[in-house]
């Protein structure tokens, strides 16, 4: 199955070349430079239809190509042939399958992870990278070990997965991305960890407690 929203590949990559799947904007600003401070060329690419609404999707997108300009890094987005690749379906029925147990985001997010992992990872062999990895782990609110745990099941004898931790860069990180204007989200991206995000205001309101 090809990969998806790839209208002419780019050239062979080199050996240095390393293809990082971006979850956003603010995540992705010290992943690419802590990666070229290790002697690597990463490409962005976006990939996450775990997203919702679309209008939230649009924005990290957007904030993505944002970033990508800043720092003069090729961006491969997923959705670019086909609008298909931002649709949640994926992720619905991968939450679906979950039952009860997409409530607890021990068993959501691993899920999530491979969703897109495993997309990131068939791209990466697609386009003839040697190397993958996520700006999923600069985040502290992540669940890293799942991360490093999916990343490990894509990997393969024709393409490793790198496991950097990229949380030592989180204050510059911030700083750049508030400097720079790039929008910054409020939740994780899927609409269950929006209402767990959002859920206190509900709390206060059918308490009758103010907002």
């Amino acid at each position: 199955m090809p990969s998806p929203g790839l209208l002419t590949p780019p050239a062979a990559p080199g050996e240095n070349a390393i293809l990082l799947h971006a979850c956003c904007g603010p995540c992705s600003i010290m992943s690419v430079l802590r990666l070229r401070d290790l002697g690597l060329v990463p490409t962005l690419f976006f990939y996450n239809p775990n997203i919702h609404p679309l209008s939230e999707y649009l924005r990290r997108r957007e904030g993505l190509l944002a970033v990508a300009a800043r720092l003069d890094a090729p961006v491969i987005l997923a959705d670019e042939a086909d609008p298909a690749a931002a649709h949640p379906g994926p992720w619905l029925e991968a939450m679906a399958a979950l039952g009860p147990g997409m409530d607890d985001m021990k068993q959501r997010c691993p899920q999530c992870y491979d969703l897109r992992l495993v997309v990131a990872a068939r791209t990466a062999r697609d386009l003839g990278f040697a190397q993958f990895t996520t700006s999923l782990l600069y985040s502290r609110y992540q669940n890293r070990q799942a991360i490093l745990a999916s990343g490990a099941r894509q990997a393969g004898p024709d393409l490793a997965f790198l496991p950097e931790d990229f949380r030592p860069g989180l204050t510059e990180g911030v700083r750049l991305s508030k400097e720079w204007g790039i929008y910054r989200q409020q939740y994780c991206g899927c609409l269950l960890s929006e209402h767990e995000r959002y859920k206190r205001l509900l709390i206060n309101v059918t308490s009758g407690s103010e907002t």
